[in-house]
């Protein structure tokens, strides 16, 4: 009896995948005296018929990881990062259409955005800095991402972002809740809602056939229709918001059939100034960053199912 019929009785080989992870990628692209930058941090995951290498160690099917981090780099010279979204496809199409062993590859990926330094209006005459078009300082909101997904037939697109910080400083309530003998938590009538927004959509742009969604565009939109959603919903709960929000982007964006938020509460809590003989009118708080209220939840399109794995947002 063979090693791998002696382990086949007892035990069995279940989901696996490999790659290589976090291959931090800069494209500078050159259009003459001005530049322009694309940052990603890129995850490769491929998975297939790789029975052979967990039962044996026989390599025959496995393309070695190094490789997967030298097409990442060299993809980004032949082809470009137009978008995350994009770039994300060239590598998923060419891993599972070039090695026959692969099935699937998932190719996951952050971008993180530079903005351009405005330069002063003093004249300055040092190395031309009148037209100054390559300086660039990281932009400190959000991180953009996407998974992109390839079987050989069906794509799947989730993008999003996370670590968005958002604030309302009133048009907030919080009362009307279950109380028991635990409750201390007072009634709130205006409070700040401050939360931090990891929000993932699911394109319905699934095969080739169909017209692919404008990726840098369409990030734009869903964020500004996020942003604008959380500003103008006055709320009686973040879950209200959070459901707005989703609506919001269903509605006017008809590439995308689901959203799924996690929202933490960032508490700010009315500190206390009557022991100093001072009234805090809705002034003062306490900005508490543990522990956290978590909200979570997908909004659909209605009729579609949902997708999105809940474990892709939450903690």
């Amino acid at each position: 009896m063979t090693d791998r019929s002696r382990h086949a009785r007892m035990t069995m080989l279940g989901q696996n995948q490999y790659g290589k992870a976090e291959n931090r990628v800069v494209k500078i692209t050159r259009d003459g005296d001005t530049h322009h930058i694309k940052d990603l941090n890129v995850s490769v995951a491929l998975s297939g018929d790789m029975d052979d290498v967990h039962y044996s160690g026989s390599n025959a099917n496995v393309l070695p990881t190094d490789t997967t981090k030298n097409t990442v780099f060299a993809f980004a010279k032949e082809h470009g990062i137009e978008s995350a979204e994009q770039f994300g496809i060239h590598l998923a199409r060419h891993f599972v259409t070039s090695q026959e062993p692969i099935h699937r590859a998932r190719i996951r990926i952050e971008e993180y955005a530079w903005e351009r330094i405005a330069t002063s209006d003093a004249n300055s005459r040092f190395i031309g800095a009148d037209e100054v078009n390559h300086s660039f300082v990281r932009k400190g909101q959000e991180t953009r991402v996407t998974q992109v997904t390839f079987d050989g037939e069906k794509w799947e697109v989730v993008s999003g972002l996370k670590d968005l910080v958002v604030m309302n400083s009133t048009n907030s309530e919080f009362w009307g809740y279950v109380k028991d003998k635990y409750t201390t938590l007072k009634e709130a009538y205006d409070r700040i809602l401050a939360t931090q927004v990891s929000a993932r959509w699911r394109f319905n742009w699934t095969d080739d056939e169909q017209r692919m969604p404008h990726w840098e565009k369409s990030y734009e939109q869903v964020r500004k229709h996020m942003l604008q959603a959380f500003a103008e919903t006055y709320s009686l709960s973040l879950q209200q918001t959070l459901y707005q929000m989703g609506s919001r982007i269903i509605n006017h964006r008809s590439e995308i059939d689901e959203v799924r938020f996690s929202l933490p509460n960032k508490h700010h809590f009315l500190v206390d100034l009557e022991p100093f003989g001072l009234k805090n009118d809705n002034e003062v708080y306490y900005a508490a960053d543990r522990p956290y209220g978590l909200i979570e939840a997908t909004v659909l399109r209605d009729g579609c199912e949902p997708l999105i794995p809940v474990d892709l947002t939450n903690l």
